[in-house]
């Protein structure tokens, strides 16, 4: 069945953000006990009784119509992936079968590896759809994780995930110098994923660690923020090079399910570029051996010169 206590929030946090005059109403005069639109009024604008939309954000209703769905989401006035998430929310039977199959440890395929291995200047990983890391190149490990052991991804015990670390991990924090951006962004996209796979055991196990463990990702939770971000640019402070301004494009593996490659880059002539230059390993370099509590092999070291701020 729907966790229609989900789907109960998210319609309550959004009417809660628009106001009866925003959606061409007359606001009434008496006193509001709460903000935003009530129940009534954005029945009315949509078209619907109060009592099926009642029934609905209460999940007293059976299977609901597109076209219901739909002209809540046009009252509401989701964005389009918000739109998508109610339509998981209220319909999950869409994105899969009721029982989720027997969890399995997924790993990268060999090759989308091999392929990331062949990218000696590009920073890139490749993940699964709850972020975990399932394989990174020596540039992605060096951009993102280098206090980490290369081969962590490949142990399930010890594998890293990047949301994980964006709120528990002070290294990977620090490497962010607009964190509050970030993290709000990694909140919207876990959302919109755990909507749509809502009988994914190990994806309600990260989220209850991160609520248990982090109040700053409770909160951003409990607000119901939704986006997905498939490609941008992220600025970064890394303990090695200095600022850097990179561009991100995420492309889904093909033929494996819920799988994706994210490759970094920067403009050329830049000082971002000049950056990512001065991180590239020497020959059979894993690790960033200058960084702290980090070894790197025999006969390996990274440059660790930083790039000057005014460099072009």
């Amino acid at each position: 069945m729907p966790d229609f206590s989900e789907l109960s929030d998210f319609l309550r946090s959004r009417r809660a953000a628009l106001t009866p005059e925003e959606i061409g109403l007359p606001r009434l005069a008496e006193r509001r006990r709460v903000p935003g639109l009530r129940r009534e009024e954005l029945a009315l604008a949509a078209g619907l009784s109060v009592t099926h939309y009642t029934r609905l954000e209460q999940g007293r209703t059976g299977q609901v119509s597109d076209s219901v769905l739909d002209a809540i989401a046009r009252t509401l006035r989701l964005t389009p992936d918000e739109h998508s998430h109610l339509m998981d929310l209220a319909r999950p039977g869409r994105t899969g079968p009721r029982r989720a199959p027997a969890p399995r440890t997924a790993c990268a395929e060999p090759g989308i590896r091999q392929l990331i291995d062949t990218f000696t200047e590009t920073p890139a990983l490749v993940l699964d759809r709850r972020n975990d890391i399932l394989a990174w190149n020596t540039m992605g490990h060096l951009l993102l994780a280098a206090h980490l052991e290369f081969d962590a991804p490949d142990d399930p015990a010890r594998r890293p995930n990047l949301t994980r670390m964006l709120f528990l991990d002070e290294r990977t924090r620090a490497l962010y110098p607009h964190w509050q951006d970030e993290a709000q962004l990694a909140v919207a996209s876990l959302r919109l994923v755990a909507g749509r796979h809502p009988h994914d055991k190990r994806l309600a196990e990260l989220i209850g660690e991160l609520t248990m463990n982090s109040e700053e990702f409770a909160k951003r939770w409990a607000r119901h923020p939704v986006r997905t971000c498939v490609a941008g640019t992220k600025e970064f402070d890394h303990p090695l090079v200095g600022s850097l301004e990179l561009s991100f494009q995420s492309l889904l593996v093909p033929g494996v399910a819920d799988q994706r490659m994210i490759a970094y880059s920067a403009r050329v002539g830049t000082s971002s570029e000049a950056g990512l230059r001065l991180l590239v390993p020497s020959a059979g370099t894993r690790s960033a051996g200058a960084l702290p509590g980090v070894q790197s092999p025999p006969g390996g070291s990274v440059r660790a010169s930083r790039p000057s701020r005014s460099a072009s």
